[in-house]
This record gives C-alpha cells, sequence and structure tokens, in this order.
C-alpha cells in the first residue's frame, strides 16, 4: 500500500485566481516526474452537486463516466492529466451534510448531538482520504473552493488543520493562493491583501507551506523576501503566478519557479526525474503557430457566459492544436435568431455547432441555424439538445410535419419526434436522476461516425432526459437522415448524420467531456478539420 501525501490548496483576497489551474499544473508536473496523481474539488455550497444550478450561477456542469455532475474544474484536471476522474473527486457541503443527517437518521451516531465538530469535520476528512486510501495515488491534491475567510468554507479549513496533525507535516501540506494587486496610481504591488489573507488562515490554525501569488507584473526578490517574513514562510518557497497567455502555459510558468520541487522537498518526496512536458510543450507549439484559421459559430443560450460551455471551447483548442488551425469561435445567442436573419447572422462561419441545453428558451433560433447548415453545406456538429434540434429540424423541414417537436418543449406535439425517456416518466426529483455517465454506442458499417472513431463501439458521457422517439426512425432515414449510432443494450438512438452533405453529424452523448490535451477528442478533431476544408474551398 503506497504512503499517499496530500496537499492542500486554499484561496485568498478574491476568487477566481485559478486554484483549479494551479492544482491542475501541479499535478501535471509531479505525473511528468512519474509520480500517480490525482485531484478533488472541495465545493461549499449546499447543492448535492452542480447538476440543478443554472450555468449562468456556476458554469458548465462537468460529468464523469460514473455518473458524477461536478464542478468544472474537473474538466481541467481530466484535460491535464489524461486520466478519468469519479465521485470521489468533488465533494460539497451539501453532500456532506446530507451523509451526515442519514446517519444520524440510522443511528449511527449511538444518540449523541450532532455537531460541525466532531462530525461534519470527520466526514470531510474521510471524503477527502477516500482517493488516498484506494492505494492507487502517491499523491491527492485537494483543491478547496471559495476564499478563506468565507463561513461555508470554515469546516473544510477546520478538516485541514486536523489531517495535518494527524497525518504529520512530512505527509500533508498546504498551497495558499493569494493575488498581489497592482495600484497603477501608485505603480507598485501591494503585499498586504496576501499578508491578512494568510493571518486569516493562520487565525483558523493553518498555516500555509507554500505561497503561489497571483500577479499582472513580476514580483521581485524584495516583495518576495517581504512576503515570506510576514508570512512565516521560507523565501523559496514563495512562488509567483504572473498571469499567461493561456492556461496551458502554467505547467511551464511552475516548473520554471520551481513549484514541484518546493512540494517533493517537504513531502520528503525523490526529485530524481525532471519534467520534460515533451508531448505537451508540442501541443503548445502547434497551437501557438496555427497555419490556418476558421469560424466556427457556437449557438447557444447561455453565451454571456463562456464558461457554461467551458468543455467544448477547450476541445476546439485540443483539435485546433491537431489540426495546426487557430479556431475562431463566433458566440451567438440563439434567441438573437431568426428565420429572416440567419442568413447575415451565419454567412461567414466554416462550421456550426449547435450547443447543448434544456428547456425551450431560444430553440427556434437553433432550429432554424441547423436549417442553414443543412442547407447550405456548412460542417455541422449538434451535441445533444443540437442533436435533438437537427432531427426535429429535419422532421419539420425534409418529411413536413410541421409540428414536430420534443415533448420538453411542447407536450401537445402530436409528432413527438424527442420524447422522454421510459425510464424517466416516473420521476419527479431533478437532481442527479437523468441519464448520466458513460455509456456504449455501437456504430454503423460505413458511417461517417464510424471512420472518425475507427472503431465499431465506443463509450461517451450522457447528461439528458429526453431521446430520440424510434418511432419515427424509418421514415426520416428514409428522407436521407440515418441513425448511425445506438446504444447496444437499450437502442437508443445515438448518432445521426446526413450521407448527402459534406459533414453532418448530431450525438446525444457529450464528447467534448473527453477530449484532452494528450488525446484530443477525434470528433472534434474532424470537424474543425471539415471547417478547414470548407474555408479553403
Amino acid at each position: 500500500m503506497k504512503n499517499t501525501k496530500y496537499v492542500f490548496v486554499t484561496g485568498g483576497v478574491t476568487s477566481s485566481l485559478g486554484k483549479g489551474i494551479i492544482a491542475a499544473s501541479l499535478a501535471k508536473l509531479l505525473q511528468d516526474r512519474g509520480y500517480s496523481v490525482t485531484i478533488q474539488k472541495l465545493d461549499p455550497y449546499i447543492n448535492i452537486d452542480p447538476g440543478t444550478l443554472n450555468p449562468y450561477e456556476h458554469g458548465e456542469c462537468y460529468v464523469t463516466d460514473d455518473g458524477a455532475e461536478t464542478d468544472l474544474d474537473l474538466g481541467h484536471y481530466e484535460r491535464y492529466l489524461n486520466i478519468p476522474t469519479s465521485q470521489a473527486n468533488n465533494v460539497t457541503t451539501g453532500r456532506i451534510y446530507q451523509s451526515v443527517i442519514d446517519k444520524e437518521r440510522k443511528g449511527e451516531f449511538l444518540g449523541k448531538t450532532v455537531q460541525v465538530i466532531p462530525h461534519i469535520t470527520d466526514e470531510i476528512k474521510n471524503r477527502i482520504q477516500i482517493l488516498g486510501n484506494t492505494g492507487d495515488f502517491d499523491i491527492v491534491i485537494t483543491e478547496i473552493g471559495g476564499t478563506v475567510g468565507d463561513i461555508e468554507s470554515l469546516p473544510y479549513v477546520e478538516s485541514v488543520r486536523q489531517l495535518l496533525w494527524e497525518l504529520g507535516h512530512e505527509n500533508a501540506i498546504v498551497i495558499h493562493l493569494t493575488l498581489i494587486p497592482y495600484l497603477a496610481a501608485a505603480g507598485e504591488l501591494k503585499t498586504k491583501p496576501t499578508q491578512h489573507s494568510v493571518k486569516m488562515l493562520m487565525q483558523s490554525g493553518v498555516s500555509p507551506d507554500i505561497l503561489v501569488c497571483r500577479t499582472e507584473h513580476h514580483i521581485s526578490q524584495s516583495i518576495k523576501n517581504k512576503l515570506a517574513l510576514f508570512c512565516n514562510v521560507k523565501k523559496e518557497d514563495v512562488i509567483e503566478s504572473i498571469d499567461a497567455e493561456t492556461i496551458y502555459d502554467v505547467p511551464n510558468l511552475m516548473l520554471k519557479e520551481g513549484l514541484d520541487a518546493v512540494v517533493l522537498k517537504k513531502l520528503q518526496l525523490p526529485n530524481d526525474k525532471q519534467p520534460e512536458l515533451k508531448a505537451w510543450n508540442q501541443f503548445l507549439k502547434k497551437f501557438k503557430n496555427p497555419k490556418n484559421t476558421i469560424e466556427i459559430g457556437l449557438i447557444g443560450k447561455y453565451v454571456e457566459l463562456h464558461d457554461a460551455y467551458k468543455s467544448i471551447t477547450e476541445a476546439f483548442i485540443h483539435a485546433g492544436a491537431q489540426n495546426e488551425v487557430k479556431v475562431n469561435i463566433n458566440w451567438i445567442h440563439s434567441e438573437d435568431l431568426t428565420t429572416l436573419n440567419v442568413p447575415r447572422k451565419l454567412k461567414n462561419l466554416n462550421g456550426i455547432l449547435v450547443a447543448p441545453g434544456f428547456g425551450e428558451r431560444g430553440i427556434e433560433g437553433k432550429i432554424d441555424a441547423v436549417k442553414y447548415a443543412r442547407e447550405n453545406n456548412v460542417p455541422f456538429l449538434g451535441i445533444c439538445l443540437g442533436m435533438q434540434m437537427a432531427v426535429i429540424e429535419f422532421s419539420r423541414n425534409v418529411l413536413n410535419l410541421a409540428d414536430a417537436s420534443s415533448a420538453e418543449m411542447d407536450s401537445e406535439t402530436k409528432n413527438p419526434v424527442i420524447d422522454l425517456m421510459e425510464e424517466q416518466k416516473d420521476i419527479t426529483e431533478y437532481g442527479g436522476t437523468m441519464r448520466l455517465g458513460a455509456w456504449d454506442c455501437e456504430l454503423k458499417e460505413n458511417s461517417k461516425i464510424k471512420g472518425i472513431y475507427k472503431k465499431e463501439l465506443i463509450s461517451e458521457r450522457h447528461r439528458h432526459r429526453y431521446e430520440f422517439n424510434s418511432d419515427y426512425l424509418t421514415q426520416i432515414e428514409e428522407a436521407g437522415m440515418i441513425a448511425t449510432g445506438r446504444n447496444p443494450k437499450t437502442n437508443l438512438v445515438e448518432v445521426v448524420e446526413i450521407p448527402s452533405h459534406p459533414w453532418f453529424v448530431g450525438v446525444q452523448y457529450h464528447p467534448e467531456y473527453k477530449s484532452t490535451v494528450l488525446n484530443p477528442h477525434p470528433l472534434f478533431v474532424d470537424f474543425v478539420k471539415a471547417g478547414l476544408e470548407h474555408s479553403l474551398k
């Protein structure tokens, strides 16, 4: 059994400093040194998971193979490390309290008064150590959401304090990410917010071992010395994290600063093999030196918040680099599209992606976008709801079923070409009840999709309640839209394509969740390639 070491990443001063990117970058460097590493996220909100949260509130809901609906940071973890995460990699306060209350109801606490300490903190400590106890990992990095001083984060910080004492300082350390703001009027960087943040952390009984300082300007040695003196850390333990051109530059910046070396020293682990990041830097070189540029329209209803489609935008970065193409994403709100303005708004695009989503708002615009792509031979990719919109558009405009719709948007439609899945019909609760996680899909011989994947059986992640209504399959196929991917057990239609179109594919699953830096998703790679061919015509 491995003696698993733990690294805790906390944040101070302000949110959105990039704890997830720092955690993922550190993990990448340690992985490149030969260590087995995983990352987990502790989220302080009381929702059980982000599955019921509006994307405007929380950005994208990421889905793992085992069906966990998680924070979008888990997407970064997978994209950097190229290994899957699971239910154990994301824990929320809601899940912690639910578990403790369930135990209390079963009488597991033998009539004792249930309190934050020890019951809630014990549950948090158990969740933190689940991954370490598998024996699969040398190092578990745990990112604590929110900022130090938040009321909701206090039980997590207290749990870290207890674990540092229980595990011993050679087995667990704390990295504190903070902000060094630049005051333009004074023309200088200010350390006081960091000092206050560290002081607040220390008041909770936790003293940081390493400071990572987000900054717009390089931090001088004198500032590092000052921070070391006032924050009770060594000079070499103050790490600069300057604003990067891209998040994929951060591992190299952290390597240059020696973050991984400092961590290994504190955890008393061998520092023999230097990270080379060969494949990573090959990707970066292609990404930063594209030979062509294409325009892809992303049609969605949450486009004001780009994080709502985080995995899709990152998948385009991976696929673009593979094709040595810069993918310019044109963010197009589906509510802004009408039959009249679609030709003007979409005319300069080399590809159209109709994004996932829920509810009826903006769906007519999505349908109009599909029609434009189909009739004008523009490469088209529909994901989840986007695939369903493609089926509806085809049914209305090719089969002449004028009222064709989804039962989600129109429960009275006489032609529900998209209908509620059978197992969903008796479900009344929304949280965690969709078809979630990895499901198999069998691909049809001689289809475009099989040519893309180059295999017969694939496994992809799902997040939906409604499906292609197979009652309409025969007439849809006779008219020229073919079901080329199906679940072998349920016969659920997973992929549709139009063979007479240069590149028209709709998928019920979410390919974007499985795209990583080292393994760009083949569907996105081929879609970008089709976009490039369209641009060169």
